[in-house]
């Protein structure tokens, strides 16, 4: 259990009230924060706007009392210098269309996580929209918290992760954001660039395949310990074909991407001689129950925006991403949903035939989109 308060107070905006936006928002409330939460339904900040507060159980303990809880975005971002998107990224390019009419100078804004190419993505939506503002886009590799809301102003932090790279669409800014995160977390270290956050998302191998390869008990919804009693030897040798082709697209860009097992020894001080033993042995994901439906964020968020564009990346650099192909195809039929169609790939990120010497230009930011 964790109790820790912040020397500096800052300001900051939580848009997203799932179970990540209401665990960030609680801890930095409790840490001394002025945190305004926004959410776009109104049922979510029920409970919040009642209390005031939100209650946290599991590694840290208290109620943090919040600044505001709204649905008005332009109210919540109001005199914000830290604006924390936690929200599916599916959710991304809506939270972008909807702030950039009142984004101002100086404004940072962080996606927790980014997912893969978010911040690209994000950026994009932002020069369509003509934004002469000039803001700080960076993205979080992975989210720093697994939790869980559990009533409607209670949340459960099972674990607070140790170290989460950060980059920024210009890489060069990357210190700046780093220096803002650190005012309330020292787990944030910097990222090289949004090509190497983005590669090292560990969600595109544990989520989507471990949700098709457990579809009759998550059907049948049964209760069962989703990353210990889903992952069984040879489930684990489907995420690891799966990470094994995520870092051979990431070396075709010239990115060396951790391997899943570095990064669960990495987050959770995890270690172990197969992905296997090393998820069966990470005591952060005790506890954690497998969803309960399969049209859900694993397969909703992880297949189009973490999947679709590391296989379109891949497929441009001619990388073979067999694993991944055959995830997205039975995602797809799973959910009657054509996840390519609706995903992030190279055509609509607006990268489709760049030369990788432009693309690791965009990378620092200085290649034109």
């Amino acid at each position: 259990m964790q109790k820790t308060r912040s020397k500096e107070s800052c300001k900051v905006a939580v848009l997203g009230a799932g179970h990540g936006g209401m665990a960030m928002a609680a801890h930095m409330a409790l840490m001394g924060h002025k945190v305004n939460l926004f959410n776009r339904g109104k049922e979510r900040l029920w409970g919040v706007r009642s209390t005031g507060a939100i209650e946290i159980t599991g590694e840290v303990e208290g109620f943090g009392e919040l600044n505001m809880a709204t649905n008005d975005i332009a109210e919540a971002i109001r005199g914000i210098e830290l604006i924390m998107v936690v929200v599916p990224a599916y959710g991304h390019k809506w939270i972008a269309e909807q702030i950039a009419p009142h984004l101002v100078d100086g404004q940072v804004i962080v996606l927790h996580p980014g997912r893969t190419l978010g911040a690209l993505e994000f950026k994009q939506v932002l020069i369509a929209h003509k934004v002469t503002a000039e803001v700080i886009i960076a993205e979080a590799q992975t989210f720093i918290y697994a939790s869980r809301a559990s009533g409607p102003s209670q949340v459960h932090i099972f674990r607070i992760k140790h170290s989460i790279p950060v980059a920024s669409v210009r890489a060069h800014l990357i210190p700046i954001v780093i220096e803002k995160l650190r005012r309330i977390y020292p787990q944030f270290v910097p990222g090289d660039n949004i090509f190497k956050t983005s590669f090292e998302n560990i969600g595109s191998v544990f989520h989507p395949a471990l949700c098709v390869m457990n579809a009759g008990w998550i059907e049948n919804e049964i209760d069962f310990q989703f990353y210990h009693e889903g992952v069984t030897p040879s489930v684990a040798r489907i995420l690891e074909r799966i990470d094994d082709e995520r870092v051979r697209v990431a070396e075709a860009l010239g990115i060396r991407a951790i391997t899943a097992r570095e990064w669960l020894y990495m987050a959770y001080s995890t270690t172990g001689h197969s992905l296997y033993e090393s998820m069966k042995k990470n005591s952060g994901y005790r506890g954690i129950l497998a969803p309960r439906s399969l049209k859900m964020r694993y397969l909703e968020e992880d297949i189009p925006c973490s999947l679709v564009p590391m296989a379109s990346v891949g497929n441009m650099l001619n990388v073979n991403t067999d694993t991944m192909d055959s995830i997205i195809r039975m995602g797809s039929i799973i959910n009657a949903k054509d996840y390519r169609a609706a995903g992030r790939t190279v055509e609509n990120l607006g990268i489709a035939g760049m030369s990788l010497r432009d693309l690791r230009l965009l990378a620092i930011g200085e290649a034109r989109m």
